[in-house]
């Protein structure tokens, strides 16, 4: 199966397959697609300038508008040519400063369109950070999405040598500004000026080693490096996502693909390369219509409203969309006994390839009784869910794959651009990443694990620290040949630091970063990813982070689930303080979840096994610094912030988690 896949998606051509540049991409894809939907967008939730303009007619407050490509196409274009008029000639680096929405989507085309290099911020950003992520780069313009953010830039634009500032929705005007200006300016300066062929020279100019974007890595350690890649990278990545996921004629008309008939919801940050190649480049050359939600706080009820067929992701918004799922049907406890009784068949029927008719029963109750449900909730139309930017748990793949939810989980780094592996959606194996894409090389170095970590000969695997090549990699950072050099073996492979297993038929498994791997004061090298993952589907703990690092046995710091603690103790007739934080001082709390924490345990190694651990009150999020912005916890932070926790487990008298060995 894997031979004959490979060699079909090796083979595999079609329109949307090339080798343009990402503004040949896009041109090419309006001109096929012109009477399909290419945008929709949620009205009464900005004020865009765009709107002002004429460029788009305004949605119904609460509701979503629609853009043809055709009409899409006319804004990019008149958008390119007014970010001429502004003084962006090719190579120039321009900052897009915004939440993801239709006009980030907009902005960066035509900005490529006009020959520019599109550098990102995310909107978590301080002025500090803002201050760096233009500097860097020597940014001479930036667009940024509103009046907070125009402010944050105007901060620390003394230190920056900007040109120009374009602010997506309507902002009072500046008297004392002329470099200001709102986007449905920018369109109206483009639709006076565009000419064409002046447009066909701009696209003909730039070629696949061309710079198209300098995206800064998240930074969960260490200052962020400006990657850069160019139009080919990213072509490159688009070629292969597409011969893995697209339309092939050797697949199944019941497997799930991307293509014209596809509608996605766009909610993850396009400053992150994962959604900026899987939820932006992919689907507009493949016709797709993006769907815009209006934040990450209202996904569930902008996906009742478009009804996708599918989307990107991250682990953590599928855990909250299970968690959803699971604090619905703890209304009563009869729907709650209902749904956990669904959930072991869908795990069940996830795991056997072929079920017997008992199961198979089983199965067609639950769909009726829970999946189908689930299914509506979601819009009822998802076809193909599409996760990565961290480490989906087995358990939830396994999950949403038995609920009748195709939910592919992926691998990538921002110096991929991104995708390296992803699983095909008909071939689906939960807890893995899938085999490489084509024209991707990898290879493992063993050489990083001690001889004991490393798979065992039998297995027909290797275990390694992941090294990658292909026309998908990006030849360095941004002025930085020291980190460049670093990150490179002699014969071109890029080092990702990621310990990785490769199955016989090359399937890859994560484990680690190899940075994170705490080594006990025993020797023991303790992987916290796997662990941390255990418990994506148990309701008592919100968040967990294993800690151990020179320690004689594995710790956590956890966050509890505060509704599923609260519920617990009223059914206990326990009375609990309103304080969080005294909530978790609570011993029967912590015991309480400590029974999760044993459960986990149970199918861990006797040195993985979490001896001791304590409870945090405060969820880790982007907004508290403690998550980047693509969801992965900032290690470092967290435990900067829980010193004294780490030392109590250490120190605690505290009865143990598992018993000691």
């Amino acid at each position: 199966m894997t031979g004959e896949r490979e060699r079909a998606e090796r083979e595999y051509v079609d329109e949307v397959i090339g080798d343009d540049t990402i503004p040949q991409l896009f041109e090419a894809s309006a001109k096929r697609n012109a009477n399909r939907r290419a945008q929709r967008y949620k009205g009464g939730v900005h004020d865009r300038s765009l709107v002002t303009a004429g460029a788009v007619p305004a949605a119904p407050d609460g509701d979503y508008g629609t853009l043809t490509y055709a009409e899409m196409r006319d804004v990019v274009r008149d958008l390119a040519a007014g970010f001429r008029t502004l003084g962006v000639e090719a190579g120039d680096r321009v900052g897009i400063f915004a939440n993801t929405r239709m006009e980030w989507a907009q902005t960066d085309f035509a900005l490529l369109a006009s020959g520019a290099v599109v550098t990102t911020v995310y909107v978590e950003s301080t002025p500090n950070q803002v201050r760096y992520l233009l500097s860097d780069p020597g940014a001479t313009g930036v667009v940024v999405e509103n009046g907070e953010l125009l402010e944050r830039v105007l901060e620390v634009e003394d230190d920056l040598d900007l040109s120009f500032v374009v602010v997506i929705d309507e902002v009072p005007r500046r008297a004392d500004r002329d470099d200001v200006f709102t986007l449905g300016e920018v369109y109206e300066r483009g639709r006076e000026t565009f000419d064409e062929d002046e447009y066909r020279s701009w696209l003909d100019s730039r070629d696949l080693d061309d710079l198209a974007s300098l995206i800064y890595t998240s930074g969960t350690t260490g200052e962020p490096k400006g990657v850069r890649l160019t139009h080919g990278n990213f072509r490159a990545n688009v070629n292969g996502i597409r011969k893995r996921f697209g339309p092939r004629p050797d697949r199944p008309p019941e497997v799930p693909t991307i293509d014209d008939d596809s509608t996605t919801l766009s909610f993850l940050p396009l400053a992150h390369v994962f959604e900026r190649t899987a939820g932006h480049f992919v689907p507009f050359a493949s016709g797709t219509c993006v769907a815009y939600a209006e934040s990450t706080d209202t996904v569930a009820d902008d996906i009742a409203l478009v009804k996708p067929t599918g989307a990107t992701s991250v682990p953590r918004i599928y855990e909250r969309i299970f968690r959803g799922m699971r604090e619905q049907a703890s209304e009563s406890k009869v729907k709650s006994r209902i749904f956990e009784w669904a959930v072991g068949v869908a795990r069940k029927r996830a795991r056997t390839e072929d079920p017997g008719p008992i199961l198979r029963a089983q199965h067609a109750l639950a769909d009726r009784l829970v999946y189908s449900t689930v299914r509506e909730g979601l819009g009822g139309n998802v076809e193909l869910f599409i996760s990565g930017g961290g480490s989906l748990s087995t358990d939830l793949a396994q999950l949403f794959v038995g609920m009748g939810l195709t939910i592919c989980e992926g691998y990538g780094l921002t110096e991929t651009a991104p995708v390296v592996s992803a699983n095909p959606p008909e071939d689906i194996r939960a807890g893995t990443l899938g085999p490489p894409l084509v024209d991707v090389e990898v290879r493992l170095d063993e050489s990083v694990l001690p001889p004991d970590q490393r798979a065992p000969e039998e297995t027909g695997g290797r275990v390694g620290e992941l090294l990658v090549r292909g026309p998908n990699v990006t030849a360095g950072y941004w002025k930085r040949p020291d980190a460049t050099e670093a990150a490179f073996t002699a014969d071109g492979y890029f080092r990702t630091g990621d310990i990785v297993e490769q199955t016989d038929d090359g399937y890859l498994v994560f484990r680690d970063r190899l940075k994170q791997l705490l080594v006990l004061s025993t020797g023991k090298n303790v992987a916290p990813g796997p662990i941390e993952d255990r418990f994506a589907t148990v309701d008592r703990v919100e968040q967990v982070m294993v800690v151990g690092d020179d320690e004689k046995f594995v710790g956590a710091l956890v966050v509890p689930n505060v509704e599923a603690v609260r519920e617990w103790a009223r059914e206990q007739d326990v009375d609990l303080p309103d304080d969080p934080a005294a909530v978790c001082e609570d011993e029967r709390v912590h015991a309480f979840v400590g029974e999760a924490v044993e459960r986990v345990n149970e199918d861990l190694e006797k040195y993985e096994r979490i001896k001791r651990f304590e409870l945090v009150p405060e969820e880790w999020t982007p907004e508290n610094d403690m998550l980047t912005p693509s969801m992965k916890k900032k290690r470092r932070n967290i435990l900067d912030r829980h010193r004294e926790e780490v030392r109590a487990i250490y120190d605690s008298q505290r009865k143990p988690a598992a018993a000691d060995d």
